[in-house]
């Protein structure tokens, strides 16, 4: 088949209808099932002991319950030279006093005597504190959000630069939400990893659309009798060969990692790694389908509306 003559936009009601639908069911499945926040944001304590041998996560968190008398979480991490680790996760505002925290080790020690267990660590974050990192983490995205549309703005002002801005921001809140859908879909914690996940996927994603819109530029430059139709077509599918080499070669070497960190049970890197990867497609699809369609979408209403100022002949 040859991407050239591809019609992309000629699917571009059923792509742009499956985003929507999409982006409805992950704000369906957030209201419904609610949205976990590590105690980084929620604010909490985590006790982190090391040991030998293996651990079963519920016995442990029925020896930490028992000591403490309160609802916990456990979570495993694999380490080195066979010395793992645990955590013990309260999400308590007020943290857990020493004698509490004494009362939980000697639990543990005891209930684990074989496992050579060790604490290790104890943190507490206010849960004040939690949500202010949290609040600022937004608005850094907000921010990065912003200076990208400007940029490319200023950058393509040849394919009408706002528009050109606005409809890539439209694809990037796409890879967001759809990021956002894996953190609740799979029941992952918000924590830092979110955060630097969405600014690594705006990055990203942009990227490909930036390449897409500078062959656009040059295609109309070289070819102005070009219908807008014919123009985003052409420049899709001119880029298309390197989008999906860069692509396939990225998310293969996050999957490696997935893989490494599912056999190895390093779940904080799992959580960023598996959301990159979904992100990753995200950014390639919302590129291509999303951002591409909507500006000619918005170029054909602006043409109909002031035909004199239209950007291309309106001919088909």
């Amino acid at each position: 088949m040859n991407l050239k003559s591809f019609d992309f936009l000629g699917i571009k009601k059923y792509t742009l209808t499956a985003s929507a639908i999409l982006m409805g069911l992950i704000i369906a499945c957030a209201l419904i099932f609610g949205v976990l926040l590590n105690v980084q944001f929620s604010g909490g304590t985590i006790v982190t002991y090391t040991y030998t041998g293996t651990i079963d996560e519920a016995a442990v968190k029925e020896a930490a319950e028992t000591a403490l008398q309160k609802s916990v979480s456990v979570n495993t991490k694999k380490g080195v030279n066979n010395l793992d680790s645990f955590e013990i996760v309260l999400n308590e505002k007020e943290g857990i006093s020493a004698d509490a925290q004494g009362k939980l080790t000697d639990e543990i020690t005891k209930t684990f005597a074989d496992n050579d267990v060790k604490l290790l660590s104890n943190s507490t974050v206010d849960p004040i504190i939690g949500m202010e990192f949290f609040a600022k983490s937004l608005v850094a995205i907000a921010l990065a959000a912003v200076l990208i549309v400007i940029y490319v703005a200023f950058r393509f002002k040849r394919i009408s630069g706002w528009s050109s801005g606005v409809m890539a921001l439209m694809a990037l809140l796409h890879d967001a939400i759809v990021v956002f859908g894996v953190f609740v879909i799979f029941r992952i914690p918000l924590d830092f990893n979110f955060v630097a996940v969405i600014l690594t996927i705006l990055g990203y994603s942009i990227n490909d659309t930036i390449i897409i819109y500078d062959r656009m530029r040059e295609n109309q430059r070289l070819y102005s009798d070009l219908s807008r139709t014919v123009l985003v077509n052409r420049s899709i599918g001119e880029t298309l060969s390197r989008t999906i080499n860069t692509t396939l070669t990225t998310i293969a070497a996050i999957a490696v990692i997935c893989v490494v960190a599912v056999v190895c049970h390093v779940e904080s890197i799992l959580s960023f790694a598996f959301p990159l990867l979904i992100g990753m497609i995200s950014g390639t699809y919302s590129t291509i389908f999303v951002a591409c369609p909507l500006w000619t979408i918005w170029q054909d209403h602006k043409a109909k509306r002031s035909p004199k100022k239209a950007f291309a002949k309106s001919a088909r």
